[in-house]
């Protein structure tokens, strides 16, 4: 008898991974349910209670179906599970978002979605107090579940198949477990799934409680403690007062969420296990290095430039407004590199400190470049732009001593030795593919500036640019349905990368 109830488990565990991950989110849509009945908005909970009972009765119903099948699991078919997780679980979660604001068509519903599981953030609801309470922490518990949900990809699905910027490392692969490479030099993927999500779920768990808290002590309500934790985890930027601008937490609350978008820099700011050779320490890690250069770079050229543009400024000599000018700086750059997309509350004092009237530019070039691998930032990554850079110098070398040996050099032993041109490789997909949504955009009469706004934005996963990096927002909800539609792509394009689209269209991984 005690054996049954491990036995069941395991049984539930054998099940399609896309129906698991469907049964998990139709469980969380009772979260909000509960939260609406505590703040007497029955229509709001009935939508979310009933949406989360019709979805499990359905996963029961397959479950039935094939739970005698003999499941046969693959890298292939878990990262063709996580294409169709972005594509098609939206269409389910969009049901109750709709049901509870009425006045709202259903794309708009699925574009939301797909925008908050993959982290992306684009507010198609540009007026938060449209928006019911218990709608907003849905769609900041969507986005923080799709948070965890890639650092869990991409350990376990990514990495192994030297996707999502570990084609660029010397044979790194997270969450190895000696256990299992004991057992068998290729384990089992469902297996390894499961060691991955014991060991990072309780850290992404445990991370946003401490935030969440935090911020609480620090003077903000409950709701938008727990919801701006989640989006800092998640690095989805969503909020249900329009930014941290409208927070009550104060600069205190934003150098603790400062804090925390650091773990979006590097995987070995929460593990270590993606270091097979050289060092496994922090300050050594190429990724966390470039971060912090950018971080402290561009916000001091941004301070400096007072001077430089001999700006004349009222209160040129106040060295309070000096200081809340770097630190919006600080907190923003650090924000759209991470692609969250949160403004500091003092970003206009450091625009006017630094006379730039439209900084578009530069959160355009910061979100393109991203955070970490294995992190939930978007972009480039940061270590492909390391390995760019790395290759760069070695071209400049060359130029000058064309007969020169280069050897591993330092603090590069975690790149293989044409991990630049694959990173470039990448970086040309990335381009491409920048180029193809700008001119689908532009076929459906979107302007040149947006289109290239709303492709970066979505290709980034950093949906607070297409309020940020204009002149003026771009107003989502007035878009036309293709448009909409081509970003849903861009999103979910951005979230897994082009690597991994093509990766499922070759026969060679399929054959093997």
């Amino acid at each position: 008898m005690p054996r049954r109830p491990r036995s069941q488990v395991r049984g539930i565990l054998r099940l399609p991974l896309l129906l698991l991950i469907w049964g998990i989110f139709a469980i969380a849509m009772w979260i909000p349910a509960i939260h609406a009945v505590l703040v007497d908005d029955h229509q709001t909970s009935q939508s979310f209670f009933y949406s989360g009972i019709v979805g499990l009765t359905f996963v029961t119903f397959i479950a039935l179906s094939v739970a005698n099948r003999v499941p046969r699991y693959g890298m292939p078919g878990q990262l063709m599970t996580l294409l169709a997780t972005f594509v098609f679980l939206p269409l389910y979660l969009a049901i109750p978002l709709q049901d509870a604001l009425q006045n709202t068509s259903y794309l708009n519903a699925y574009f939301d979605m797909v925008s908050s599981l993959t982290t992306t953030g684009a507010d198609v609801y540009d007026q938060p107090g449209r928006v019911p309470q218990s709608v907003h922490l849905w769609r900041a518990l969507v986005a923080w579940m799709g948070g965890m949900f890639m650092w869990i990809a991409a350990s376990a699905v990514l990495a192994p198949l030297s996707l999502g910027g570990f084609e660029v490392t010397t044979r790194a692969e997270p969450g190895r477990s000696d256990a299992i490479l004991r057992e068998n030099q290729r384990p089992d993927p469902r297996r390894k799934l499961i060691l991955v999500t014991k060991a990072l779920a309780p850290v992404y768990i445990g991370l946003t409680l401490a935030l969440a808290v935090l911020l609480v002590l620090c003077g903000e309500t409950g709701l938008v403690a727990v919801s701006h934790a989640m989006s800092i985890m998640a690095t989805s930027g969503v909020s249900p007062v329009g930014g941290i601008g409208a927070a009550q937490a104060g600069v205190a609350g934003e150098m603790v969420m400062l804090l925390f978008l650091l773990f979006a820099l590097s995987r070995l700011t929460f593990s270590s296990d993606t270091v097979a050779v050289g060092h496994g320490r922090l300050d050594k890690d190429p990724e966390f290095r470039t971060g912090m250069l950018i971080i402290i770079g561009v916000p001091t050229l941004l301070f400096l430039r007072h001077w430089i543009a001999s700006l004349e400024v009222n209160t040129s000599d106040d060295l309070m407004m000096g200081l809340a000018s770097f630190w919006g700086a600080l907190f923003t750059v650090t924000s759209f590199l991470t692609t969250t997309g949160f403004e500091s509350a003092y970003w206009f004092s450091a625009q006017e400190w630094s006379g730039l009237e439209t900084p578009g530019m530069i959160l355009l070039g910061l979100a393109v470049m991203g955070g970490g691998v294995a992190t939930t930032a978007g972009g480039v990554k940061l270590l492909r732009v390391y390995a760019l850079y790395l290759n760069g110098l070695r071209e400049m070398e060359r130029l000058v001593l064309p007969s020169s040996v280069s050897g591993e050099g330092r603090g590069n032993r975690r790149l293989q030795s044409n991990g630049a041109f694959v990173a470039w490789i990448f970086f040309m997909l990335f381009a491409l593919s920048l180029a193809l949504i700008c001119v689908a955009l532009s076929a459906f009469g979107v302007p040149f500036e947006q289109a290239m706004i709303l492709a970066v934005a979505g290709l980034s996963t950093t949906g607070p640019l297409i309020e940020a990096a204009g002149q003026f927002p771009i107003e989502l909800g007035l878009m036309e349905a293709p448009v909409k539609l081509i970003l849903c792509f861009a999103m979910v394009l951005g979230r897994l990368e082009t690597l991994a689209i093509i990766a499922l269209l070759s026969p060679n991984l399929w054959r093997n």
